[in-house]
């Protein structure tokens, strides 16, 4: 096949398509009007471009990041994080595609009008493209319906305390009724599932705060939403999951052909509880970092397809909010937005798993949860989004490099990684952090 007309040809010894079945191979990619026009074997390529750009056997070619939990707290909290920062940091870690979340920003996107507040406020900032969750609180259900009309992605609830006053937790009742809405709308409802009952801790030791949020307190909530999930038909996913102890639930359902799924993070697969020191309370969030042997249940699952997603949950904040050293006051969340792939391969290839599944999992899993269909595949009619990476070499965080605000939050400063990006490409072009490119992203209507 010749595409003479191709804007751009990749030449790839070493790619991988977010397709986990298929291994890593040599490509050649054409890329025209800002989009896959074609993909050959490299060795039989009939591919032409009017440029090309020739990678070499260090690095590989990955399809752009899709990182479906993203909080970004403009407008509003703006000093937490804001659009412009968020999407270079993410274009920095091969990150092509950021989600939204509902909270943290004023307002929360639960109605139209506030959507339209926080597209307005990101319109011209962004580095990478954006698109947008909204929210389920009490009280909005006539809401649900505009929204998905005015293209989010899906839908957000908390079973537990949000943090956030303006963004209330709901009950079992109310979230099965949403997912009888969202069903019908053809929109995901994502849970942050914890009951309502999870604790709070004050004090700077870190086993106090683990155990205020137990796992059975996970485990309960997870289990009102495969419920929900079965009596109403829609499509439940369980945002974060930390306790392992959910994973036969949540197997047992899937076989049973409940619409439930379910994402893990970089540090429920990095971190451990045993190594979390008193009074670091970077490591905070919710649900916790639990043990090592909990670790590698995740890790399990991710290989029993019972996790589909690995994603960051940047959830940032000031120095003042996270650097307390007490657990109770202290803000619950992890900055890691430009670290996720690093810090997953780091633990991948320590277990035997290759890229091609990392790229299954943060990439093309993302993308189909937030009905993205032009995203996460390298493949023709997807956008030409891609990460380069070089996977053997390593580098030691530091918060110099970081573009997110607030880098010494992070609990990872210090730490040798693996994986470097090299170049990350939206539709077909070089990601330039002084000229923003990306678009507003709303989800087709099904």
């Amino acid at each position: 096949m010749t595409v003479p007309d191709a804007d751009l040809l990749i030449r790839a010894p070493r790619a991988v398509t977010g397709d986990a079945v298929q291994p890593e191979q040599p490509l050649a990619v054409a890329v025209t009007g800002g989009r896959i026009a074609a993909v050959e074997p490299l060795a039989a390529c009939r591919l032409a471009g009017r440029a090309t750009l020739e990678l070499d056997a260090g690095v590989v070619l990955m399809p752009g990041l899709v990182d479906s939990h993203v909080h970004i707290c403009e407008p509003g909290h703006t000093e937490w994080e804001g659009f412009a920062s968020a999407t270079r940091a993410a274009a920095a870690g091969g990150i092509t595609t950021l989600v939204d979340m509902p909270l943290d920003s004023v307002p929360a996107t639960v109605a139209v009008d506030a959507l339209q507040v926080k597209r307005r406020a990101a319109d011209g900032q962004v580095h990478v493209d954006v698109g947008f969750w909204g929210g389920v609180v009490p009280g909005n259900a006539a809401e649900l319906e505009p929204l998905a009309r005015a293209g989010v992605t899906g839908f957000k609830c908390f079973l537990a305390d949000s943090g956030a006053p303006d963004f209330p937790p709901v009950d079992a009742a109310q979230m099965t009724g949403a997912l009888r809405v969202l069903a019908r709308l053809g929109r995901p409802l994502l849970v942050h599932a914890e009951t309502a009952s999870a604790g709070t801790h004050a004090g700077p030791g870190y086993a106090g705060y683990l155990a205020s949020r137990p796992r059975g307190l996970e485990n309960l909530a997870v289990a009102q939403v495969i419920e929900a999930a079965r009596i109403t038909g829609g499509h439940a996913h369980i945002v974060h999951l930390s306790s392992s102890d959910a994973l036969p639930a949540i197997a047992s359902a899937r076989r049973e052909g409940v619409r439930i799924t379910a994402e893990t993070c970089p540090h429920y697969l990095t971190l451990t509880a045993e190594e979390i020191g008193d009074g670091d309370t970077r490591a905070k969030c919710s649900p916790p970092v639990r043990e090592a042997a909990n670790r590698e249940l995740l890790w399990a699952g991710l290989r029993e397809e019972i996790l589909g997603l690995v994603v960051s949950d940047h959830s940032p904040c000031t120095a003042e909010m996270k650097t307390a050293g007490d657990f109770g006051p202290a803000w619950g969340g992890i900055s890691s937005l430009q670290l996720g792939l690093p810090l997953v391969w780091t633990q991948a290839r320590r277990r035997g798993v290759g890229l091609a599944q990392v790229a299954a999992w943060m990439s093309e899993g993302p993308a189909r949860l937030a009905g993205l269909a032009a995203k996460g595949r390298i493949a023709p009619g997807y956008d030409a989004d891609f990460c380069v990476l070089a996977p053997e070499q390593s580098f030691v965080v530091d918060p110099g490099q970081l573009h997110h605000k607030h880098p010494a939050t992070t609990p990872y400063l210090g730490r040798t990684l693996h994986g470097t990006v090299q170049l990350t490409m939206l539709r077909g072009q070089v990601v330039d952090p002084a000229q923003p490119r990306g678009k507003l992203l709303e989800r087709e209507p099904t």
